[in-house]
């Protein structure tokens, strides 16, 4: 072979090779661009709930310029809260909405945010939660064990339904089978009035009201429809105990991994999003009280003297929860206290 026609042999084969390595590094770059974000909750479709995680994820995506994939697995599809929790903290899910209390089974100090009669309004607990040194020592907690903070969403406040007796007096809850969110405040709550929590997965609660597990629940008007629990129940006393927001974390692992600029994308949610998710929530509650009457439900609402009664038995709670979480409990609560 000539001379020459080595040489453009070579070069040739050189731009081919170029043209191979270049193609491998787009593609390369293209795949570490494509981040993935699995969004998981037990919060029903159909929901304000929903509505406000799509609306995250549409920020999110849009702010990434689609590097980030977002997917989202509603109505507990990947398991209940508990399994969540824990496979978020892992990183095998980057993203977890639910209820501080869920959160609270790795974060137990979180768990003074339910506490009964914690907080009178919701103006009260808003203004508790966004305060920049909660926010702060929520965020700190939350790195700790794997998390990190996103931001606040709602459930708002729990109430107490029954199949069968009305309850009125702290003396009513006594003996009674009530199912019990998975936590240990929620527990403590029950246990407080006198009543025989029964902690069951969300998944399985209208089952084990239709067949007689349990008596009753507590939960919000809202989350009560989106469930249909509501089938099984007759009365409901609005207690309102417990404000229970919920709150969006991320996989720390994920999140450590990301690019600034990513990071920096996810830790700045609109403010907008956050006001929207509870005013959605909240707006609803009206209507959900007035159809829960027309499906059959005994609505009550306690008198002030009544309350007192729920009030004195509840408040003390919180102390009892906070001591066992240690420090960061007893400080957590003093800070939502001084709202």
């Amino acid at each position: 072979m000539s001379h020459k026609k080595l040489t453009l042999l070579l070069a040739v084969v050189s731009a081919a090779v170029c043209a191979i390595g270049l193609v491998v590094t787009e593609q390369d770059a293209g795949a570490q661009e494509r981040i993935q974000m699995k969004i998981a909750t037990v919060a029903p479709e159909g929901t304000p709930w929903e509505k406000q995680l799509k609306q995250f994820k549409s920020y999110v995506e849009k702010g990434s310029q689609g590097r980030i994939q977002v997917k989202m697995f509603m109505g507990g599809s990947l398991g209940g809260e508990k399994a969540l929790v824990r496979r978020t903290s892992q990183g095998t899910i980057q993203v977890f909405g639910g209820s501080a209390a869920a959160i609270g089974s790795l974060v137990p100090e979180l768990d003074v945010i339910e506490s009964p009669y914690l907080f009178d309004t919701v103006e009260q607990a808003d203004r508790a939660l966004d305060a920049p040194g909660t926010r702060a020592q929520v965020s700190g907690l939350l790195t700790k064990r794997g998390f990190t903070f996103g931001f606040w969403a709602e459930n708002g406040f729990r109430s107490w339904y029954t199949k069968e007796k009305q309850i009125r007096t702290p003396a009513d809850l006594r003996g009674l089978r009530m199912r019990s969110q998975e936590s240990p405040v929620h527990l403590e709550t029950y246990r407080a009035f006198g009543a025989s929590p029964v902690p069951i997965d969300v998944t399985n609660v209208l089952t084990s009201l239709q067949t007689g597990v349990v008596d009753g629940f507590d939960n919000t008007p809202l989350f009560t429809f989106a469930t249909s629990w509501y089938q099984g129940a007759r009365q409901l006393t609005l207690s309102e105990h417990c404000y229970q927001p919920g709150v969006i974390v991320y996989s720390k692992t994920w999140y450590d991994a990301l690019p600034p600029d990513l990071q920096t994308l996810m830790s700045n949610v609109p403010a907008s999003l956050i006001t929207e998710g509870r005013t959605s929530v909240r707006r609803m509650d009206p209507i959900l009280l007035q159809n829960l009457g027309r499906v059959g439900i005994n609505v009550y609402r306690p008198t002030p003297a009544e309350r007192a009664q729920f009030v004195k038995i509840g408040r003390p709670v919180a102390d009892r929860i906070a001591a066992k979480a240690g420090a960061g409990g007893r400080t957590l609560l003093q800070a939502l206290r001084a709202r």
